[in-house]
């Protein structure tokens, strides 16, 4: 059974002092100048708004959210809801999120791990290794394509 979350306990703490900037409206990026956004899903079970940061990655005019720490609670509540709220620098988009087929999330989990995808350490595959360990790794690592509701 996949392994269903990594987070380090680092990253909790920054989250806290990253949704506190990102809420006051600064603009923020990650490594390789992605943008740091605020994403905002239903809770599953509660119903109500949960907001972590999160890091777009934008390839070929679409944009996509990739789980670096695995199954974690925001992507149990996005593949529940299937929409969020982006925010980033005070403005907020409705979006509908795809969850991208294992097969299909393999080769762009691939493809980003040969250009130096941020956190790709947390994937547990290097650019040497096989598509079908890409496609075990995309079980626990999901990929969303993100499309605007407007």
């Amino acid at each position: 059974m996949a392994k269903t979350s990594q987070v380090p306990q680092f990253v909790h703490l920054g989250n806290i002092l990253i949704k506190t900037l990102l809420r006051a409206g600064f603009k923020m990026v990650g490594p390789g100048n992605t943008p740091i956004c605020l994403l905002t899903v239903r809770g599953r079970k509660s119903g109500q708004p949960r907001t972590t940061p999160i890091v777009i990655l934008e390839r070929d005019g679409r944009r996509y959210l990739v789980a670096p720490y695995g199954l974690v609670d925001w992507v149990r509540n996005l593949r529940a809801a299937k929409e969020a709220i982006l925010t980033r620098g005070g403005r907020s988009e409705a979006v509908n999120a795809i969850e991208l087929p294992p097969k299909e999330a393999a080769l762009f989990l691939r493809e980003e791990i040969r250009a130096g995808l941020p956190f790709g350490k947390y994937y547990g595959v290097t650019a040497r290794s096989s598509l079908e360990e890409f496609e075990r790794t995309a079980v626990s690592h999901p990929v969303f394509l993100l499309l605007s509701q407007r």
